[in-house]
This record gives C-alpha cells, structure tokens and sequence, in this order.
C-alpha cells in the first residue's frame, strides 16, 4: 500500500469516525438537552409563555403551603442520609472486615430493594407497620404516615447505594496498614479512627450526596406513606398532573436538581483527586477471628436482611390473603387485576418496555462509548461527549419527565408524534439511566488492547467489523451487565414515567401507584409480587451469563 493510498483511507475512515460520533451526540444532545432546556424556559414564563423573570419561584415561596415542602424534603433527606451511609457503611465493614458467615448471602440481601420499586417498598410498610399492621396489631405504633414512614422508606431505597459505595472501597484498602497496627499494638478503637475512616472518607463523602440526592428526589414513598407530609416530589405531582400548572411545576423540577448538581460536581472532584487507588503493592486484609466483634456484626447483618425479607413476606400476605387482616384465607384472586388500572396487560407492558429498553438501551451505550473512548484526534467534541455521558447523573427521573412533557408534547416539534407512545418511555429510561451503563461500557473498552483497532487498520477491516467481532465479544460480560441494569431499572422506576405514559399503553409502577390512591393494596401488593419474581429472574440469568463466559473463558486458556 503506498503512503498516498494509506493517507486517503485514513482520512475516510476519520471522516466517517467523525459523521457516526457527531451523530451520537447530536441524538442525545436532542433528547436531554434540549428538554431540559425546555424546562428551565417554562420556569421563568407565565401561563400566557410570556417571561416572569422570578416571579414564578416568588409566588412558589410566598406560599407556606408550598415553601414548607422545601424544608420537609430537606429534613427528610437529612435523617435519611444520616441513618443509611451509617447503616451503609458499618453492613459493608462487616461483610469485608470480619470473619461473620454467610457473607455471600448477606450481599445478596443487601440489593433486595434494588429490585423493589420504592412504590412497592412503601406499601409493604403498610403492611407492617400500618393502621392494621403486622407489627401495630403487635402494639407497636410508629405513627407510619408522615416523616416517620418516609425516612424509613427512604433509608431502604438508598441502603443499597450506600452499601456499594463502601463495599468497593474497602476492596481498595491496603492491607498493610492493618498489620503495621498489630505490630505496634494499636488497639482497634484507635485503629478504627485513625486508618480506617481516613482511608474511607472519599467514599463517605460520596455516600452522603448520593444517599441525599436519592431521597431528596424520591417520588414513590412520599406519595404513598407521606399523608399530609407534602415533599418537593409530590408537589411536582400535584402541580403538573393534578392542577395542570405546567409553570409552577417546572418550578419545582429546577429546585429538585440543586442537591443532584451539587452531588454531580463533589462526586466529579472526588474522582479527580481521589489518590487511594490499589498500588501493586497493595496486599488483602487478612482476618482474624474476633468472636465478640463477629457475633455483633453478624447480628447487625441478619437483622438488615432479615428486615428486608420481611418486607417482601408483608406484600406476600397482602397479595395472598382474602381479606387482610380479618380473612386470611389463601387466595389468588387478585392477581386478576382490574382493568380500569391497567389489568394484569400492565405487567406485561412493563416488561416489554423494559426489554426495549435493555435493547436499545445496549446499543446505544455501547456504540456512543465505542465512538467516545476509542475516539482519537476530536479534543472538544470527546470531551463534550464524556460531558454529556455523565450529566443524566445529576437530572433525576421527575425533573426528565416533566421536560419530556415540555418538550415533546409541542406541536412544533417534528418528534412530537412519540409523545403518548411506549417510545417516549424507552427513550426517558435510557437518557435516565445512561451514565452507570456508559462508564461501565467505558470501562471494558479501556481494558482491551489498542492493539487490536491497529491490527485491523493494517489489514483493511472496517472499523465496524473490529467493534462487533472483536470488541463486543470481549465486552460480552459488561454487555449482559448494562442490560440487566436497564431492564430492572425500567421495571422499577416510576418517577420519570409517572407524567409519560399514557391510557392505552399503562405500566406495572404506575398501575401499583393507581392502585393504592384507590384503596386497592391487596391488587398492588400482587402486582408488586411479579415485578419482583420477573427482577429476580433477571438477575439470576445474567448471573447464568457471567458464569458460563467464565468458564468459556477459562476452557479457552486451558487449551
């Protein structure tokens, strides 16, 4: 091949590089940006779309009614945080830290409620701890409606954030420091202080604004356990789908994305300067047995697990029993469903919303981090891309679909006709949950070779070909991982396509939140039962996945 030939392909193949990552950019660009965009104009408008300047957000706060939900939803995500980065961070020590058995099935535990919409989560504290709760009728009242309920709802939506947060820290600890305070006879109190949270304290800074943001933002608890107790989630709700006040709720969506930008730039600054990385020096903690210390967290770790096993077998009564509490006869006829909720079709809509999702999903996460990782000689438009990949983390799921409302319900836009169509709900859940997906896509790209694109430059194979025969198969793990990660999420989520979906096409979520504003819990707590046995089985086969490329893998280096 001679230097002018080589030159001309080069420049072809940059030219289509180029074409196929603008592409990639402009598309999202469209359908985050300019949503967002669309919400921030109506929040300065008036009802006629004429500019009010702030006078919108003065009438929010001039009303006490209104304002105070500013406060409630600060203290709420307070205690919330307080009580899951603590619970958090002492259930991830114990499952890496100390010689307690059944860490493996403590783990497991401790993602239950990752499969559980926050809806369901809330509905199941109905059941237990209710007016005719489980645990009420025991005499134990909580006084469950209001900042009790939420705070308990949302310390176990956000316990299992926290508990990864620390969980893969304290793989990065080194070991070392450990064994330099056995030889220096330093007892563990001390060492406990003085190694080990200074060692963490990245990782509890994070915990702390994703624990806040998740709770500040939260929808479903608050709307079903939070009575009178109104949240700037459930303000947003009464606002756009209640009275139809499209400007005061845009109100509400800006002020939700404060906490979340601010745990975006903290969590920004913490992987910028964050230095405790694993060295190759680094060696494994070596446990020693402690049977006063094992004993303590062992009893901690089952209690947790055994609370959120108990929250499953409280929508297990609900959805089993004839007529809870007074007729506890087995029965499964609520598993019918009314048709007037959606009927037992909504289940079935979720899960093929939730397979697009993974699909399209997938695709796409791969193909703009392929483009965007493996991107060389494009400094601003990379850069603008690993921007933009990262930005859904700090837009939670209310405040996208009000946008989505703003923005693809105008008749002016040519992308209007998704508007109402099981299409516009795959798209919100992609955009919503795009950054996990794109940094783990980001990640398996960066472990494979460069070796492999200079190969096939040298042997004329098209970019394409290298990226589905060689890069995706050697990605096949963190390809099963993203999917499963955007069909349960999909599954559970409820905030985004609360104000998206629409009658002919209702979702399981949003059909459990129907039910319960109409007194139907024993129909939501079966449908809530499906949603978790479909989220379980998810997870199982992709396990399946994980193991079988695993020993595919180890069969290949064998031979």
């Amino acid at each position: 091949m001679t230097r002018y030939s080589l030159r001309r392909r080069l420049v072809r193949f940059s030219a289509a590089h180029f074409g196929v990552l603008f592409f990639v950019l402009a598309a999202f660009t469209v359908v985050f940006i300019l949503p967002l965009l669309s919400l921030f104009s109506q929040a300065f408008t008036n009802d006629a779309g004429v500019w009010a300047g702030l006078a919108n957000y003065k009438r929010y706060f001039s009303s006490p009614a209104l304002s105070v939900s500013v406060w409630n939803t600060v203290h709420i995500s307070l205690l919330t945080t307080l009580f899951s980065t603590t619970l958090g961070f002492f259930y991830a020590y114990a499952v890496t830290r100390t010689a307690i058995p059944g860490k493996k099935i403590f783990t497991y535990a401790a993602l239950l409620p990752i499969f559980i919409p926050t809806v369901v989560q809330a509905l199941g504290l109905v059941y237990i701890f209710g007016r005719q709760g489980i645990i009420t009728q025991l005499g134990f009242d909580i006084s469950l409606y209001g900042r009790n309920g939420i705070v308990i709802a949302e310390t176990i939506y956000t316990f299992p954030s926290a508990f990864l947060l620390f969980y893969t820290a304290f793989q990065f600890v080194d070991g070392r420091l450990y064994e330099v305070c056995n030889v220096m006879g330093v007892k563990p109190l001390k060492c406990f202080f003085h190694v080990t949270l200074p060692e963490m304290k990245y990782a509890i800074v994070n915990a702390v604004f994703v624990c806040f943001t998740l709770a500040f933002t939260d929808f479903g608890a608050p709307k079903v356990i939070g009575g009178n107790y109104n949240v700037l989630a459930t303000d947003v709700y009464k606002q756009v789908a209640g009275q139809f006040n499209m400007s005061m709720g845009a109100v509400v969506g800006t002020l939700l994305l404060i906490p979340a930008v601010l745990s975006f730039i903290v969590g920004r600054f913490i992987s910028t300067h964050n230095s405790g990385a694993m060295s190759a020096k680094t060696t494994a903690l070596t446990i020693k047995e402690n049977r006063l210390r094992d004993m303590l967290y062992f009893i901690l770790c089952a209690a947790v697990s055994a609370s959120f096993l108990f929250l499953v077998a409280a929508l297990c009564v609900g959805a089993f029993t004839a007529f809870y509490p007074y007729d506890m006869s087995f029965t499964l006829k609520y598993f019918t469903f009314t048709e007037s909720r959606g009927g037992l079709q909504a289940f079935f809509n979720s899960i093929s919303m939730s397979a697009l999702t993974a699909f399209f999903g997938t695709v796409f996460v791969f193909l703009a981090a392929y483009m965007i990782e493996k991107t060389d000689g494009y400094g601003l438009l990379t850069k603008y891309g690993k921007l933009l990949s990262l930005l859904p983390l700090a837009v939670p799921g209310m405040v996208i679909g009000i946008s989505y409302i703003f923005f693809f319900n105008s008749p002016a836009n040519p992308l209007n006709f998704i508007y109402g169509t099981v299409a516009i709900l795959v798209l919100s859940n992609i955009v919503h949950y795009f950054s996990v997906p794109y940094l783990t896509a980001a990640g398996a790209f960066k472990k494979l070779d460069k070796e492999f694109e200079i190969v096939a430059e040298s042997m004329k194979i098209p970019r394409w070909q290298t990226f589905f025969r060689v890069s995706i198969p050697l990605s096949a793990n963190a390809v099963a991982e993203v999917a499963m990660y955007l069909f349960v999420n999909s599954m559970v989520t409820v905030s985004a396509l609360v104000f998206l979906f629409s009658a002919d096409f209702k979702i399981a979520a949003v059909a459990i939140t129907h039910m319960e504003e109409a007194g139907e819990n024993s129909q939501a707590a079966a449908m809530s039962i499906l949603i978790i046995i479909v989220n379980i089985i998810v997870r199982a086969l992709y396990e399946l996945v994980i193991k079988f490329n695993k020993h595919k893998q180890s069969a290949r280096e064998s031979m």
